[in-house]
């Protein structure tokens, strides 16, 4: 007798019930009569939402033609069973997290990512109540998770920042907050295109507003979600100015806007006539970061370009740029939104002009 296993998958946030059916024409004569059910070629799987009566439905379908495994299937729906559960004990501290962060004014993806992390970190706590959570318990969540899935020290840094702000929240007295240490920092270079990459990148771009689109990236320095966040009013073309609201640290500042970037950004507006944001998405609205990561690789294929370029690197060779056209750092600093000058001193390690302009000792032996 043949045997089909039952099991539990997640598409898209969605549990799906996976039927992996022997190739025999009875049983997938079967399988196909099943409501709703759907073939996945990549898994190689039938698919179904989940409903009640469906195992009983399932039973019935196959009859005595084949035996149905439903251990792995069983063995997954107990694991949501417990996720819910602790998920349950931690929707009271949790909501009040979110309510103090929203009353103290941070950021929109501030929240996001800080109750993301407290959420994967109670997760791993398997429901222990928040009072009895104890320093020990964060260093084997790090050792256990974040260093076992080899996920980044920058990430590692925004947990250690989130628990710190939830357990203040909280008042657990078991845990000290200054002893929950920060990784190591890591020192990286910004990762810099050539002028002429940046060139040949933008040409490219046969799409006037995708064109314009990376244009602003590089031509002010902008992060994506400022570019995406960009309005109508935000645009002082007369004085050659582009007001950037409420970006990250709830700072606004403003940027000049290239002479050369006018005409271009007057012509896209006058074809594609937006309504409220600068760029919005076929049925209205803000245009999507997907699709302009998507409108970056495409003019990447196009150019042959083999690294690994992000629309952040667009942000990081204006600076550089600047820097080496003679451009003082303190500006550049105003420029980018910086708040600390430490940070845009980083773009110094990587002018290539300063650094070749630096003559070596080894030239006066």
């Amino acid at each position: 007798m043949e045997t089909i296993l039952l099991d539990l998958a997640e598409r898209e946030g969605v549990e799906l019930l996976t039927i992996r059916v022997p190739y025999d024409p009875i049983l997938i004569a079967a399988v196909k009569k099943i409501q709703g059910v759907r073939w996945d070629p990549d898994h190689r799987v039938w698919k179904v939402p989940p409903r009640k009566g469906l195992l009983m439905e399932l039973r019935n379908s196959f009859g005595e033609n084949a035996k149905l495994d439903e251990s792995e299937l069983r063995r997954k729906l107990n694991q949501v069973k417990e996720q819910q559960r602790f998920r349950h004990a931690y929707d009271l501290p949790l909501e009040r997290f979110s309510a103090w962060l929203k009353s103290k004014r941070y950021s929109k993806n501030t929240q996001k990512t800080y109750l993301d992390a407290i959420g994967v970190f109670l997760k791993f706590m398997k429901g222990k109540p928040i009072n009895e959570i104890v320093l020990e318990d964060i260093i084997r969540f790090n050792n256990d998770y974040i260093l076992y899935n080899a996920y980044s020290s920058s990430y590692q840094n925004q947990v250690v920042n989130a628990l710190k702000l939830f357990f203040r929240v909280e008042e657990n007295k078991l845990i000290d907050l200054e002893e929950i240490h920060r990784p190591r920092r890591s020192f990286k270079l910004p990762n810099v295109l050539s002028k002429e990459e940046v060139r040949q990148i933008l040409d490219s771009l046969k799409n006037l507003k995708h064109r314009v689109m990376l244009s602003l990236l590089y031509a002010c320095g902008l992060r994506r979600s400022e570019l995406l966040e960009l309005r109508l009013t935000d645009i002082m073309i007369d004085r050659q100015l582009l007001l950037i609201q409420q970006s990250k640290g709830n700072k606004d500042r403003v940027v000049p806007l290239s002479q050369k970037l006018q005409g271009q950004m007057e012509e896209y507006i006058k074809t594609y006539k937006p309504k409220h944001y600068l760029f919005e998405g076929q049925n209205g609205g803000k245009y999507s970061e997907t699709s302009i990561a998507k409108v970056l690789k495409n003019a990447l294929m196009e150019t042959g370009n083999q690294k690994a370029v992000s629309l952040h690197w667009l942000r990081h060779s204006y600076a550089t740029h600047l820097l080496e056209s003679g451009t003082d750092l303190r500006y550049i600093q105003e420029l980018l939104g910086h708040k600390s000058s430490r940070t845009t001193e980083i773009y110094t390690h990587v002018s290539q002009k300063k650094i070749q302009g630096i003559r070596s000792p080894f030239d006066d032996l």
